[in-house]
């Protein structure tokens, strides 16, 4: 089953853990040279982010791929072209229970908006009846455990700007989450500043 291969290459990863403001910070390297990053509020145990990064194909470090969570994209003070605050602006940010993305600065009355799963596509698809915001988008755990998308697990709402698209968790994912949040709990992870450096 899909679901038991990916826990088993989460299992055979090689886990480093660290503990930082509040957060377990935890790095994977699996065997094939793939990186992932991921921080979990250390009261509530929810996943704050996820980054993947693989191998470029000249065999270097690729860019980090933000999964979960804020992009965090910063532009340096010399750089004198970028983004308009008010663009829409996608990221994802899940809860217990549910897969979750956050559509910022899209201003439209609910009735405006259609979410829909294309389960052939794997894929959903945000759209407007306006015509003003069109956005694909897969969900890469689902895609990962081989798990099939079903329309029946999609809401949303819309609030302050904002619209939110819930996707209920699969028992699956549920299973395969607490599983993996025991794992991580028995790693050793040192706190920030506990590093023992060597002098020379």
């Amino acid at each position: 089953m899909a679901v038991q291969s990916w826990s088993d290459l989460l299992k055979a990863a090689k886990k480093t853990a660290l503990i930082s403001d509040g957060k377990r910070k935890v790095h994977y390297l699996f065997t094939d040279g793939t990186e992932m990053a991921e921080e979990y509020d250390m009261k509530t145990d929810e996943l704050l982010s996820r980054r993947l990064r693989s191998k470029s194909r000249l065999g270097g470090q690729g860019a980090w791929q933000v999964e979960v969570g804020e992009t965090g994209l910063s532009l340096t003070e010399t750089e004198e072209i970028k983004e308009n605050s008010s663009n829409p602006v996608f990221m994802r940010k899940d809860t217990k229970t549910s897969f979750q993305w956050r559509v910022r600065n899209i201003p439209y009355p609910i009735d405006t908006y259609k979410v829909t799963v294309e389960p052939l596509d794997r894929c959903c698809i945000i759209r407007t009846t306006n015509k003003k915001y069109y956005k694909k988008f897969n969900i890469s755990d689902l895609d990962r455990c081989q798990l099939p998308l079903e329309s029946s697990a999609l809401s949303f709402s819309h609030a302050n700007n904002t619209l939110i698209i819930s996707y209920k968790k699969p028992k699956e994912i549920l299973a395969l989450e607490q599983e993996l949040m025991r794992e991580l709990k028995k790693l050793k992870g040192t706190n920030e500043g506990d590093v023992d450096c060597k002098t020379q």
